[in-house]
């Protein structure tokens, strides 16, 4: 018998550098076919790292709704937007078929950084004589900066937009916490549901790691800074990485009680079996352990009834880092030992907020389709990573299970368990 507060993944959107909707994405997941490209939204030749995750070719025209939102969108608000609009269409979500009172939204969010367009003009005013002069700045922002230019550069805007278009009126909620943000907005939609807040939930995430603001403030020291083929740089687990790379992306889930699904005839791709966060002192310490990983591992594995040889496949954080990846890897064995593990971030990149969501819609389109797709640009294994990566093609024949992870260097860590059957009591 199926329990009443089980839930669904309905319907998945997703906007990234290897493909726009779930079947293109999924083409490039199963081919290999790397995103990470010459950025070109900016001039980027002052930059010693020139290449990253950009996604070609996206036009928010054909999804943003009313049109004259766009002037207070950030982009990260674009792309978040267009993949709910994606995951409401793929999930057949119709007019009235959701409460709006029963209808949240859950986004995960970066610092969305100021375009410079935005400010140049008050900026040059502010200036004399070659310095910069604070007296004339107040002045110079009141006549030169749009009133409504905050708006672009709220985290929470993206969420705001989404449920104001989709007159969704039930729980609305931004996580602001790097890397782990947009899985941990899955968790917590999850969760609402579970408590009877909500029925359906638009569960995503949204990041621009590429604004050229973000760029110069994060600065490049743990980038890769391979002089190769760009496409080639992205390596996680690999002996030869040498840092992680950047990127853009969104991508919403649309999660609902399975009782809900089943009333109105919605296809069911998935349910969430479990998910658990845990975190670690990585700051008092001086750097993160993989303490709070192997904890949240734990966790969801013993919430949803599953051992290591039931887990199909690891989606791993994989970041392509020297350090995080011997450090996640590490936790992956202790706790799952010789489980497979596969890396979507050696294709696009780090898209931060972002990152969860889109590498959650990886492991859906995984468990329905029944392969689990290779992790790119692992040639050489690496004795201080002894993990079980998929490389070199897809990998068959697995348990329609999956397990997605993701940890930051400041202790977060978030894992949630998926599978294609139902759970039974």
């Amino acid at each position: 018998m199926q329990h009443d507060t089980d839930i669904v993944i309905s319907g998945l959107g997703v906007v990234s550098p290897i493909g726009i909707g779930g079947e293109a994405f999924w083409h490039s997941l199963l081919a290999g076919d790397s995103g990470i490209r010459p950025m070109n939204l900016f001039d980027a030749s002052a930059l010693s790292v020139r290449f990253g995750g950009q996604i070609p070719e996206f036009d928010p025209k054909l999804y943003v709704r009313p049109r004259k939102s766009l002037k207070v969108m950030s982009r990260e608000s674009q792309i978040g937007f267009a993949a709910a609009d994606l995951a409401i269409r793929d999930a057949g979500l119709g007019d009235g078929m959701v409460a709006p009172e029963r209808f949240g939204v859950v986004f995960g969010a970066d610092m969305i950084y100021a375009g410079l367009e935005d400010l140049e003009r008050a900026y040059r005013r502010a200036r004399a004589d070659g310095r910069f002069e604070y007296e004339r700045w107040a002045a110079a922002i009141h006549e030169e900066v749009h009133p409504l230019w905050l708006l672009k550069h709220l985290p929470n805007m993206t969420a705001s937009h989404v449920a104001i278009a989709n007159d969704a009126r039930g729980p609305n909620n931004t996580i602001v916490l790097g890397d782990v943000s947009g899985l941990l907005a899955v968790a917590e939609a999850a969760s609402l549901i579970r408590r009877g807040w909500a029925d359906v939930m638009l569960a995503g995430g949204t990041g621009c790691r590429l604004h050229p603001t973000a760029l110069v403030a994060h600065g490049d020291a743990q980038l890769s800074h391979r002089g190769d083929d760009c496409r080639l740089v992205c390596r996680p687990f690999d002996r030869d990485r040498d840092g992680f790379v950047n990127g853009e992306g969104a991508a919403v889930v649309v999660l609902e009680s399975r009782r809900h699904a089943e009333a109105r005839g919605a296809r069911v791709r998935c349910s969430i079996r479990a998910a658990a966060s845990r975190c670690e002192p990585a700051l008092r310490q001086g750097r993160v352990t993989g303490a709070a990983l192997r904890h949240a591992i734990r966790a969801t594995c013993g919430a949803a009834g599953l051992a290591a040889a039931d887990i199909g496949h690891v989606k791993a954080h994989g970041l392509s880092s020297i350090e995080m990846d011997r450090i996640e890897a590490q936790a992956i064995r202790d706790e799952l030992g010789d489980a497979p593990v596969t890396a979507p971030k050696s294709l696009f990149g780090n898209l931060g907020a972002a990152g969860g969501v889109v590498e959650l819609a990886a492991a859906v389109l995984a468990v329905e389709h029944g392969v689990v797709p290779p992790t790119l640009n692992y040639d050489t294994p690496d004795p201080a990573c002894p993990v079980n990566v998929v490389h070199g093609g897809p990998l068959a024949g697995r348990p329609a299970t999956a397990l997605a992870v993701n940890f930051c260097s400041t202790g977060q860590a978030v894992a949630v368990a998926i599978a294609t059957e139902p759970r039974v009591h």
